[in-house]
């Protein structure tokens, strides 16, 4: 028993070790490699860090992880295989890692099978290899957490108090949810490999996902989504608020003696859209926030009192760590106890009582300056009686919106919309359209559809029926227009009366026809419910025309005018997209199908 003590407490080859575990671990060496999945800054594209992934060569001693650690515990050296483990994980990284970014690796098998994990020896590898330990991240599953509680309290605690970063992996595949989210070590969450492609195809899971983000931001919890195999997945990621991605989209694993991309082409293109659409929330976020003085995770307190002495105006000062990131912050009111009592500014400067920055730090929302200005309202309506929100961009503190700032904000926001928008279906007016049509137009990364919708025979049903039947009428198509073009990939606006517009984003011409053609057909199908019984049994109306002739009228329908336009070098001007708008509408005026379509080059 005292042998293996002594193995299991050495760090290099040790003589004190027996010839079979020395020949296991050489044996073990051989037999694993680590890759590296970048995970990226979905506002942004830029490369967060790595997760560390083991890899087995199957001509070699060992297949899997279980056939390794199985022999490891057999022989009693576990921890001495945990060194290996990390040793090798570290010594990867530090070839490829650039300044800023991060190490995510899993400890679950670690955690399940030694009685203690043992910190100190990680932490001396990662100074050896030159990684500082605010840049590593310890993953453990929801499951483990919820069944290893004892060992996991004294890893988290232990990592926590050097300042580190603990993630729990394939978030939503053991059932824990929410309540997984009180406990305050957790910093980062990554959601299950699957959660992607649901949010896509699923409502609920939808809906589910943007709850469990706007929690988790009001804890100052970090969201990373695992598993994105495709823009829609990223891009729904995103419209969702999740902060990180990883997956086949933006890259494969790679290996530490490959080319480490820089940037990463699809995040790039499919943000670039997106961010363009944003730039007038940044703009009024940019306007209202401050910038806040900071302070450091290993500041002494004796600063942290200098600048609350020199900085009067702030009642909290945000805490950033060596990568300008935020942690959290220092509440003024929290100090004052503290400071007020008769030794209390002298306790807190003896480093004996090891007291800190971080036993007096709080949470604080924090959001990316590109996100909406709504989904940081909601970040902020979620954290208990937050005195603000900070503000980052790509991960780096750029400053604080306060609560006055940030309805500020929201307010110049729905006053710049209610000028443009139609008074009776709430939808983007032509200030909106315009914009959409021209950023669309600098965009050539994608294909894009643009649409206009006319009412066929409004004129004589609003004239028989009376105003508010029309009114009634324009309302229906528009929540036709909203129910049949899935909100992800369209851009819907009212230019006025019963004329309508949509924008449809890298949808091809072929999927664009149908989902048009469904508006029309469901359009035609719910009006029928606007005649009475005696016109609908008829099939048409009687009134006066645009020329003042009384003539029959067929039931409302809705004609529709659609350009295409390719992804690519375009020598096409935007004024050659409205006379050619003009040119389908009244074809589509005499087309059986109601609908004219042109795709232009």
């Amino acid at each position: 028993m005292m042998h293996q003590d002594v193995i299991a407490d050495s760090g290099p080859l040790s003589a004190f070790e027996s010839k079979s575990t020395i020949s296991f671990i050489e044996k073990a060496k051989s037999s694993f490699s680590f890759i590296f999945q970048p995970i990226v800054s979905i506002s942004t594209g830029q490369c967060y860090g790595y997760q560390a992934q083991q890899q087995f060569n199957n001509q070699m001693h060992f297949s899997n992880l279980d056939n390794l650690y199985e022999e490891a515990q057999q022989l009693g050296c576990v921890n001495r295989l945990v060194l290996v483990i990390h040793e090798r994980i570290f010594y990867d990284f530090s070839r490829i890692c650039r300044k800023g970014e991060r190490l995510f690796f899993g400890i679950d098998k670690q955690i399940q099978l030694l009685s203690e994990y043992k910190l100190q020896q990680a932490l001396e590898l990662m100074n050896r290899f030159g990684i500082s330990p605010t840049s590593v991240g310890l993953e453990l599953t929801e499951r483990l957490l919820q069944t290893c509680s004892n060992v996991f309290k004294t890893a988290a605690n232990t990592w926590l108090h050097q300042s580190n970063i603990l993630v729990i992996d394939k978030f939503g595949s053991a059932g824990g949810g929410l309540m997984t989210l009180r406990d305050p070590r957790i910093k980062m969450v990554r959601l299950d490999s699957g959660v992607a492609s649901e949010i896509v195809a699923d409502e609920r899971t939808r809906l589910t996902v943007a709850t469990l983000v706007n929690h988790a931001h009001a804890f100052n919890i970090t969201i990373i989504a695992g598993g994105v195999t495709n823009q829609g997945e990223f891009l729904a990621c995103k419209n969702l608020g999740v902060d990180l991605a990883q997956g086949s989209f933006i890259s494969p694993p790679l290996t530490a003696d490959g080319v480490i991309p820089r940037s990463y082409v699809d995040v790039t293109k499919a943000n670039l859209h997106d961010r363009r659409e944003r730039q007038n929330d940044v703009r009024l976020l940019r306007d209202e926030m401050t910038v806040f003085p900071t302070v450091s995770v290993g500041d002494p307190m004796s600063k942290v009192f200098d600048t609350f002495k020199s900085e009067k105006e702030y009642a909290f000062l945000p805490i950033i760590d060596d990568r300008q990131q935020p942690v959290g912050i220092l509440r003024e009111i929290d100090l004052r106890d503290v400071i007020y009592s008769r030794y209390g500014k002298d306790l807190l400067h003896n480093k004996a009582l090891h007291r800190g920055i971080f036993d007096f730090m709080r949470p604080c929302p924090v959001c990316d300056i590109n996100t909406d200005a709504e989904k940081i309202l909601e970040a902020f309506s979620h954290a208990k009686n937050p005195p603000g929100v900070i503000l980052v961009d790509g991960y780096e503190y750029v400053g604080v919106l306060t609560a006055a700032s940030l309805l500020r904000v929201i307010n110049e926001k729905n006053i710049t919309q209610a000028r443009d928008e139609s008074p009776l279906t709430r939808m983007p007016g032509n200030r909106s359209i315009e914009y959409h049509i021209s950023t669309a137009f600098e965009d050539r990364s994608v294909c894009w559809s643009f649409v206009y919708f006319d009412l066929d025979n409004f004129k004589p049903f609003n004239d028989y029926f009376g105003f508010r039947q029309g009114d009634r009428a324009i309302l229906m198509f528009s929540e036709v227009m909203r129910d049949s073009l899935p909100c992800n990939k369209t851009f819907l606006g009212h230019i006025g009366g019963d004329d309508f517009f949509a924008r449809l984003r890298d949808v091809s011409p072929e999927r664009a026809e149908i989902m048009v053609a469904s508006v029309l057909e469901n359009f035609k199908h719910a009006a029928e419910s606007l005649y009475d019984d005696e016109s609908r049994t008829r099939g048409y109306i009687v009134g006066r025309g645009r020329d003042g002739i009384v003539k029959e009228f067929s039931l409302l329908s809705c004609s529709a005018a659609m350009v295409h336009l390719h992804a690519g070098d375009r020598l096409i001007a935007i004024d050659r997209l409205f006379t050619t708008i003009a040119k389908l509408k009244k074809e589509a005026k005499q087309s059986p199908q109601h609908l004219a379509i042109e795709i232009m080059m």
